[in-house]
Formats: structure tokens, C-alpha cells, sequence
């Protein structure tokens, strides 16, 4: 055993070599099940892939790096619950690409925000969030209410992602441009925002 653990040490490359096999037999171990597990591949009842407005709210969503302070992430500890609500199940994130888990909490939770405040108390906290919460150290984001919502891309952006599996239909495909015609970069990111963790809250 010594002369083999010997030989081994010696040889950089055989070494190497016999790593990334243990690496790639543990992770294929580990994450292949994953894909045959209905809990981790199926939508959760009620669940619906972005429409086009929320679908572009996401993405200024992670433009503006929001991501870097709120998680969307509920552990199922009470002190979580008790808080947020139920806790997050992967069922819930089969249409997020890329998904929004984390640890990072500079910034409260955002799983369950979907109507927790209304659209015009999400309006005042953008642009200046200490009208509203008078200890936060969250940036004002006033820009967004004065830029128009970029749509030129949506409609390949839809059909993209229904080739990756996400069931939208021709008539959402076809009516994704008119859906954020006149509305801002604000109207965008509080859709998105008021639509977060309403499929699980619904059940």
C-alpha cells in the first residue's frame, strides 16, 4: 500500500489523472439522481414560467446585481419560517435561469415578497429606500422609474427559453413585445418582485 501511495506522489500526472476521476465519480454520484427525482425537476403546482414583464424585471433584477444582498433561499429552520414563510423547495425554481439561491443576506429575504407590500410602496422603497424603512443601507435605484424597458430582445428571449423547456405558447411568444410596450424599467422589476413565492403562498 506505502509503495503504491509512493508512486502515486511521485507521478504528478498519474496523480492528477486519479483526482479528477474521484471528483468526477463523487459529483456524477451526487447529481445525476438529482435529474430522476420528480421534487427536483417538476414545477410545483400553480407554478408558470415568467410572463414577458416579470421575465424582464428578472433581468434588471440581476443587472443591478440585487442578487449580491437578498437571497431568495428559505431554510426550513423556524426562526426562517417564522420570518419568510415556508420554506423554499426546488420545485419553485425549475423556470429561474440562472436561479437566485444564496446565503447573502445584507438585505432581508426576497422568496416570499410577492404581495407582501404593494406596488406603490415598492415604488417609493426603489427610489429612495429610507422613506420607507429608515435603517436600510440599500442604494436608491430613482433611474429605473425614467428608463423605458428594453423589449427588442424579449420576443427571442421567450423562444429560447421554450426550447429549453419552459411551456410557453405562441400567443405568449407573439404578445411579449405589446406586454411591455410603455412601461419602464421600474414597472419590470416590481412585476418580478410581486411574483416571488406566490405559487407556494397560493397552495
Amino acid at each position: 500500500m506505502k509503495l503504491t501511495h509512493d508512486l502515486i506522489e511521485r507521478k504528478t500526472g498519474l496523480m492528477i489523472l486519479l483526482v479528477i476521476l474521484t471528483v468526477s465519480v463523487g459529483g456524477l454520484v451526487e447529481i445525476v439522481p438529482l435529474f430522476f427525482q420528480r421534487s427536483t425537476t417538476e414545477p410545483v403546482a400553480g407554478l408558470k414560467p415568467y410572463p414577458a414583464l416579470q421575465l424582464a424585471g428578472r433581468d434588471i433584477y440581476v443587472r443591478e446585481g440585487c442578487y449580491n444582498c437578498h437571497s431568495q433561499m428559505i431554510r426550513p429552520f423556524r426562526a426562517e419560517t417564522e420570518r419568510y414563510g415556508h420554506y423554499s423547495v426546488a420545485g419553485e425554481f425549475v423556470y429561474d435561469r440562472p436561479f437566485q439561491w444564496g446565503s447573502k443576506r445584507t438585505g432581508p429575504d426576497l422568496a416570499r415578497v410577492g404581495g407582501r407590500y404593494g406596488d406603490e410602496w415598492h415604488r417609493i422603497h426603489l427610489d429612495n429606500p429610507r422613506d420607507v424603512v429608515p435603517e436600510s443601507n440599500m442604494p436608491g435605484y430613482p433611474w429605473l422609474a425614467r428608463t423605458a424597458v428594453d423589449a427588442s430582445s424579449i420576443t427571442t428571449r421567450l423562444r429560447a427559453l421554450r426550447g429549453l423547456g419552459h411551456p410557453y405558447t405562441d400567443a405568449d411568444i407573439a404578445g411579449a413585445r405589446e406586454a411591455l410596450a410603455g412601461k419602464t424599467e421600474q414597472d419590470a422589476l416590481i412585476a418580478y418582485l410581486q411574483g416571488l413565492g406566490t405559487a407556494i403562498k397560493a397552495r
